[in-house]
């Protein structure tokens, strides 16, 4: 679980209630149903139109992403490349395809299979960097809908506002249903802001964080491939790798893979 995400996600209610409250109001008299409907599934309906059926039904997946924490490795990667570097400087590259199905990072194993299989190092970075970009366009598909949906939000509750309104002065000489009607006018303005500026909009930029997380990882992975395909030194291999490491992580393994 990402406790960021819940944090925001709990402390977000909370200001908004707090802020309701100390106005002297109550909490429901920010609750409308059919404002609601019209914020929400209106705005959700829309990506029908702009997106494939399976990215509209998919997006909860996606959304469901940004509670949670992902673990791309760097740590490990770095120690297992230094250890593989020293192998190959001892056995030759061939004998790193020993214990090669062992390796849980499939593209650390991808590379390394064309590495033992003799390919060459522009060829090796060729596949990997396309199947970084492939991976990156497809994270930024996603985070892209999601923003599109942030975009959404606020439209659909200017239309609530209008629907709204003209209910109201279609009624006028009803006073009792001025109340109701200006309220699915004030509060559809309300659910769209805090649909694109408190949800999805900063879901979206979690995604993308995400996304730059794991191409770092994966950058990482690709330069020691290349190192260890082109024989450099396990310490110079560790050096290169270390500069992608946050100093904390950096810290933690500097002194296990820098060995004299």
């Amino acid at each position: 679980m990402d406790i960021a995400t819940l944090i925001g996600f709990v402390g977000g209610v909370a200001m908004v209630l707090l802020g309701v409250f100390s106005s002297g109001s109550s909490i429901g008299g920010i609750i409308d149903v059919p404002s609601l409907i019209i914020v929400v599934g209106g705005s959700y309906m829309a990506l029908f139109v702009s997106s494939p059926l399976k990215v509209a039904l998919g997006l909860w997946g996606v959304i469901g992403r940004t509670f949670k924490t992902y673990d791309y490795g760097e740590k490990t990667s770095v120690q297992n490349m230094v250890n593989l570097a020293e192998k190959a400087r001892r056995e030759g590259i061939l004998a790193l395809e020993e214990g090669l199905e062992d390796i849980d990072d499939k593209f650390l194993k991808e590379g390394l299979r064309l590495m033992v299989d003799g390919s060459d190092g522009a060829a090796i970075r060729s596949i990997l960097e396309n199947e970084m970009a492939q991976t990156e366009a497809r994270h930024m598909e996603w985070a892209g809908v999601v923003t599109q949906w942030a975009g959404y939000a606020p439209g659909w509750g200017m239309m609530g506002t209008v629907i709204g309104l003209i209910g109201m002065l279609n009624n006028l000489e009803d006073k009792s249903s001025l109340g109701p009607n200006m309220a699915v006018a004030l509060i559809t303005t309300l659910y769209g802001s805090m649909l694109a500026n408190w949800l999805f909009g900063s879901m979206a930029t979690k995604l993308i964080a995400q996304n730059t997380a794991e191409m770092n990882a994966k950058e990482m992975i690709l330069e020691g491939i290349l190192s260890i395909q082109t024989g450099d030194n396990p310490r110079i291999l560790a050096q290169k790798l270390l500069t992608y490491l946050d100093p904390k992580t950096r810290k933690t393994i500097e002194s296990d893979v820098l060995k004299d």
